[in-house]
Formats: structure tokens, sequence, C-alpha cells
């Protein structure tokens, strides 16, 4: 390989990684700044079943919205100018949902402002650090089992050694 090749090779990933460092802000993904408010979403809280959902109003004026989960309303309201408003959001155990958040205006339709998708993974029955029961300890069951199958053993090697010297 020639040295000029080499040099190029090298150079590449300089001239991207400085390429990457000169795109607009626009370009990135994130929050539209033309949105009237924001979304955020935490995860699911195991004790209630329920997720805290904050909406910050981003504009001088009223916004109205409409939360939704799974496509069903769960709360709707305005929020006031450059205020953040709190809304909890059920999600059952063991499933998921998606939470959306809309702009309500008098002249437009629903518009999307925001959706994510929430797993509710939380542990089942209420003492989190002691396994529910399931039955007898497993140990116990094992030794009946090996101590079944020791009689049982001992019993046709008995049977064996009793017919074998006569079959002859």
């Amino acid at each position: 390989m020639r040295i000029g090749t080499r040099l190029v090779l090298v150079c590449l990933p300089l001239g991207a990684f400085l390429l990457f460092l000169t795109l607009p802000a626009h370009a990135w993904p994130g929050s539209d700044t033309g949105d009237p408010f924001t979304m955020t979403v935490d995860g699911v809280a195991c004790r209630t079943g329920r997720a805290t959902v904050r909406l910050h109003n981003q504009t001088r004026q009223l916004a109205r919205f409409d939360l939704k989960s799974d496509g069903v309303s769960v709360a709707s309201g305005s929020i006031p100018a450059r205020k953040t408003i709190v809304r909890h959001v059920r999600v059952t155990r063991g499933s998921g949902a998606e939470i959306e958040a809309f702009s309500v205006s008098d002249n437009a339709p629903e518009t999307l402002i925001d959706s994510t998708r929430l797993e509710n993974d939380c542990p089942w029955g209420h003492h989190r650090k002691q396994l529910p029961f399931t039955g007898p300890p497993t140990d116990l069951l094992a030794k009946l089992a090996t101590a079944g199958g020791m009689v049982v053993m001992g019993g046709i090697l008995w049977w064996y050694g009793s017919i074998w010297p006569r079959s002859s």
C-alpha cells in the first residue's frame, strides 16, 4: 500500500468527525422548537403502577393538551405559560402502554407532540424480597425420589440374585 493511500485512510475518519461537528443544530434530533410544550415521562413506579408524565409549556401563552394512553384519553386541560404540570398515567402490571401527548387548538386538529412506549415489568406479589410459595422444597422431593429409586433397584437386584444361580 502506498503512503498516499495510507494517509487518505487515516484522514478519512478525522474528516468525517469534522463534518459531523459542523452540522447545524436543527439537524440534531430532539424537541421541535415550534412545539408549544414538551413531554417527559418517568418510569413506572412499582408501588402504584403509575408513570409520571411532565408537560412543560415553552411558550408565553396558555397551551391546551390531550394526554392519551393506548389511544384512550387519560387527561386533558391546559398548561399555563412557562409552567410545568404533572399527570400520572396507569400502566397495568405485566404489560405496556403507548403514552402520547397532543396539542389541541381551535383552528387545527390534534397535533402529536411526543409519544413514548412504557413497559410495566415490576415484580408480582406484595413481598418483593421474598418469593411467593410455589410448593414444597425441591431438595425434599429429590431425596424422596432417590430413596424410592433405590428401593426399586434393590428389589430388582434381590430378585435377579435369587434366580441367577439356579438358571444353569
